[in-house]
């Protein structure tokens, strides 16, 4: 391995060339030492792969944008950091969600209408049925298949953008069509099948 590698400003100049030993070097030298850092964070060990594989996969992908001003290795622990709490924000927000609607999914099955229940369900799956074509697909891949929008974007071959584009144009149809409290079962219900 070229002894160059060891000096920080020369492995960022080669990262951003596109070197992909240099790449590799930084891989084998940071990726344990991190995942346990993650590990020490979450107190998951594969979480922490996961943490530590989209903290790579972004320098890669990002490889243009880092200065020799920077030290690689503070660099690496900053944004596995960072990725561990962008993980929980977005973990707390979804049960706190999580719980409200439980709440109101527990009010709806002790209701006795349950033919008032049927109704609004099938106007919600109405409604999906309404969406373009396109927009339903990739909703439906997201909200009834359970995919990310990572893997839509790749089982479709279109960009996380255009996924994320169309899921929030799904959700607006959906809020403008529903009362409020349709609107609310739909959030409840939108993993079940018709049948």
């Amino acid at each position: 391995m070229n002894t160059g590698l060891h000096d920080n400003d020369t492995l960022i100049s080669l990262l951003k060339q596109g070197d992909e030993k240099a790449y590799e070097y930084l891989m084998n030298r940071y990726y344990r030492r991190l995942c346990i850092y993650a590990d020490s964070l979450v107190n998951d060990p594969l979480a922490a792969e996961d943490i530590v594989q989209n903290v790579f996969i972004r320098l890669w992908k990002k490889r243009d944008f880092l200065t020799v001003r920077i030290s690689l290795k503070s660099f690496l622990y900053k944004s596995v950091y960072n990725e561990y709490i962008d993980q929980y924000r977005k973990n707390v927000a979804l049960l706190n969600v999580e719980k409200r609607y439980i709440e109101h999914l527990n009010t709806l099955v002790e209701s006795e209408n349950t033919e008032r229940n049927e109704k609004l369900l099938k106007q919600v799956f109405d409604i999906i049925e309404q969406l373009p074509p396109k927009c339903r697909e990739i909703f439906m891949l997201s909200k009834k298949s359970g995919l990310t929008h990572i893997e839509i974007s790749e089982y479709l071959g279109i960009s996380v953008n255009t996924v994320e584009n169309q899921i929030g144009k799904a959700f607006k149809i959906l809020r403008k069509n529903l009362t409020k409290g349709f609107y609310t079962l739909f959030l409840l219900m939108y993993r079940l099948d018709k049948n």
